[in-house]
């Protein structure tokens, strides 16, 4: 795997997408649009796996070695990459808390 600048960028991309993705789910909920927030989930879901991709292909390519240099941009990456997990992770968490309300 080639290292380069667009591989980083990429792996911020699908991981701001994944956090969008996963607050237009909250929104969705908000307003009891369970298809749409569902949908978003999804979408946060596929996206938040295409980062993770790229950022197992990262760890495989170091080996445990420092043949990948760290530097700002990747450290940035990483952050994004775990905040748009944990992101999903709370979403869904609360869109089954509204579901259940809802449902009350």
């Amino acid at each position: 795997m080639e290292i380069d600048e667009s591989t980083v960028m990429e792996l911020i991309i699908q991981a701001g997408e994944a956090r969008s993705c996963s607050m237009e789910a909250l929104r969705a909920a908000r307003h009891q649009d369970w298809t749409r927030a569902d949908a978003m989930l999804t979408d946060a879901t596929a996206a938040a796996k295409a980062a993770h991709r790229i950022q197992t292909a990262l760890i495989g390519a170091d080996e445990g070695c420092g043949k990948i240099p760290v530097n700002l941009i990747m450290v940035h990456a990483q952050d994004h990459l775990m905040n748009a997990m944990l992101c999903r992770e709370l979403a869904e968490e609360i869109i089954q808390l509204r579901r259940e309300l809802a449902a009350r």
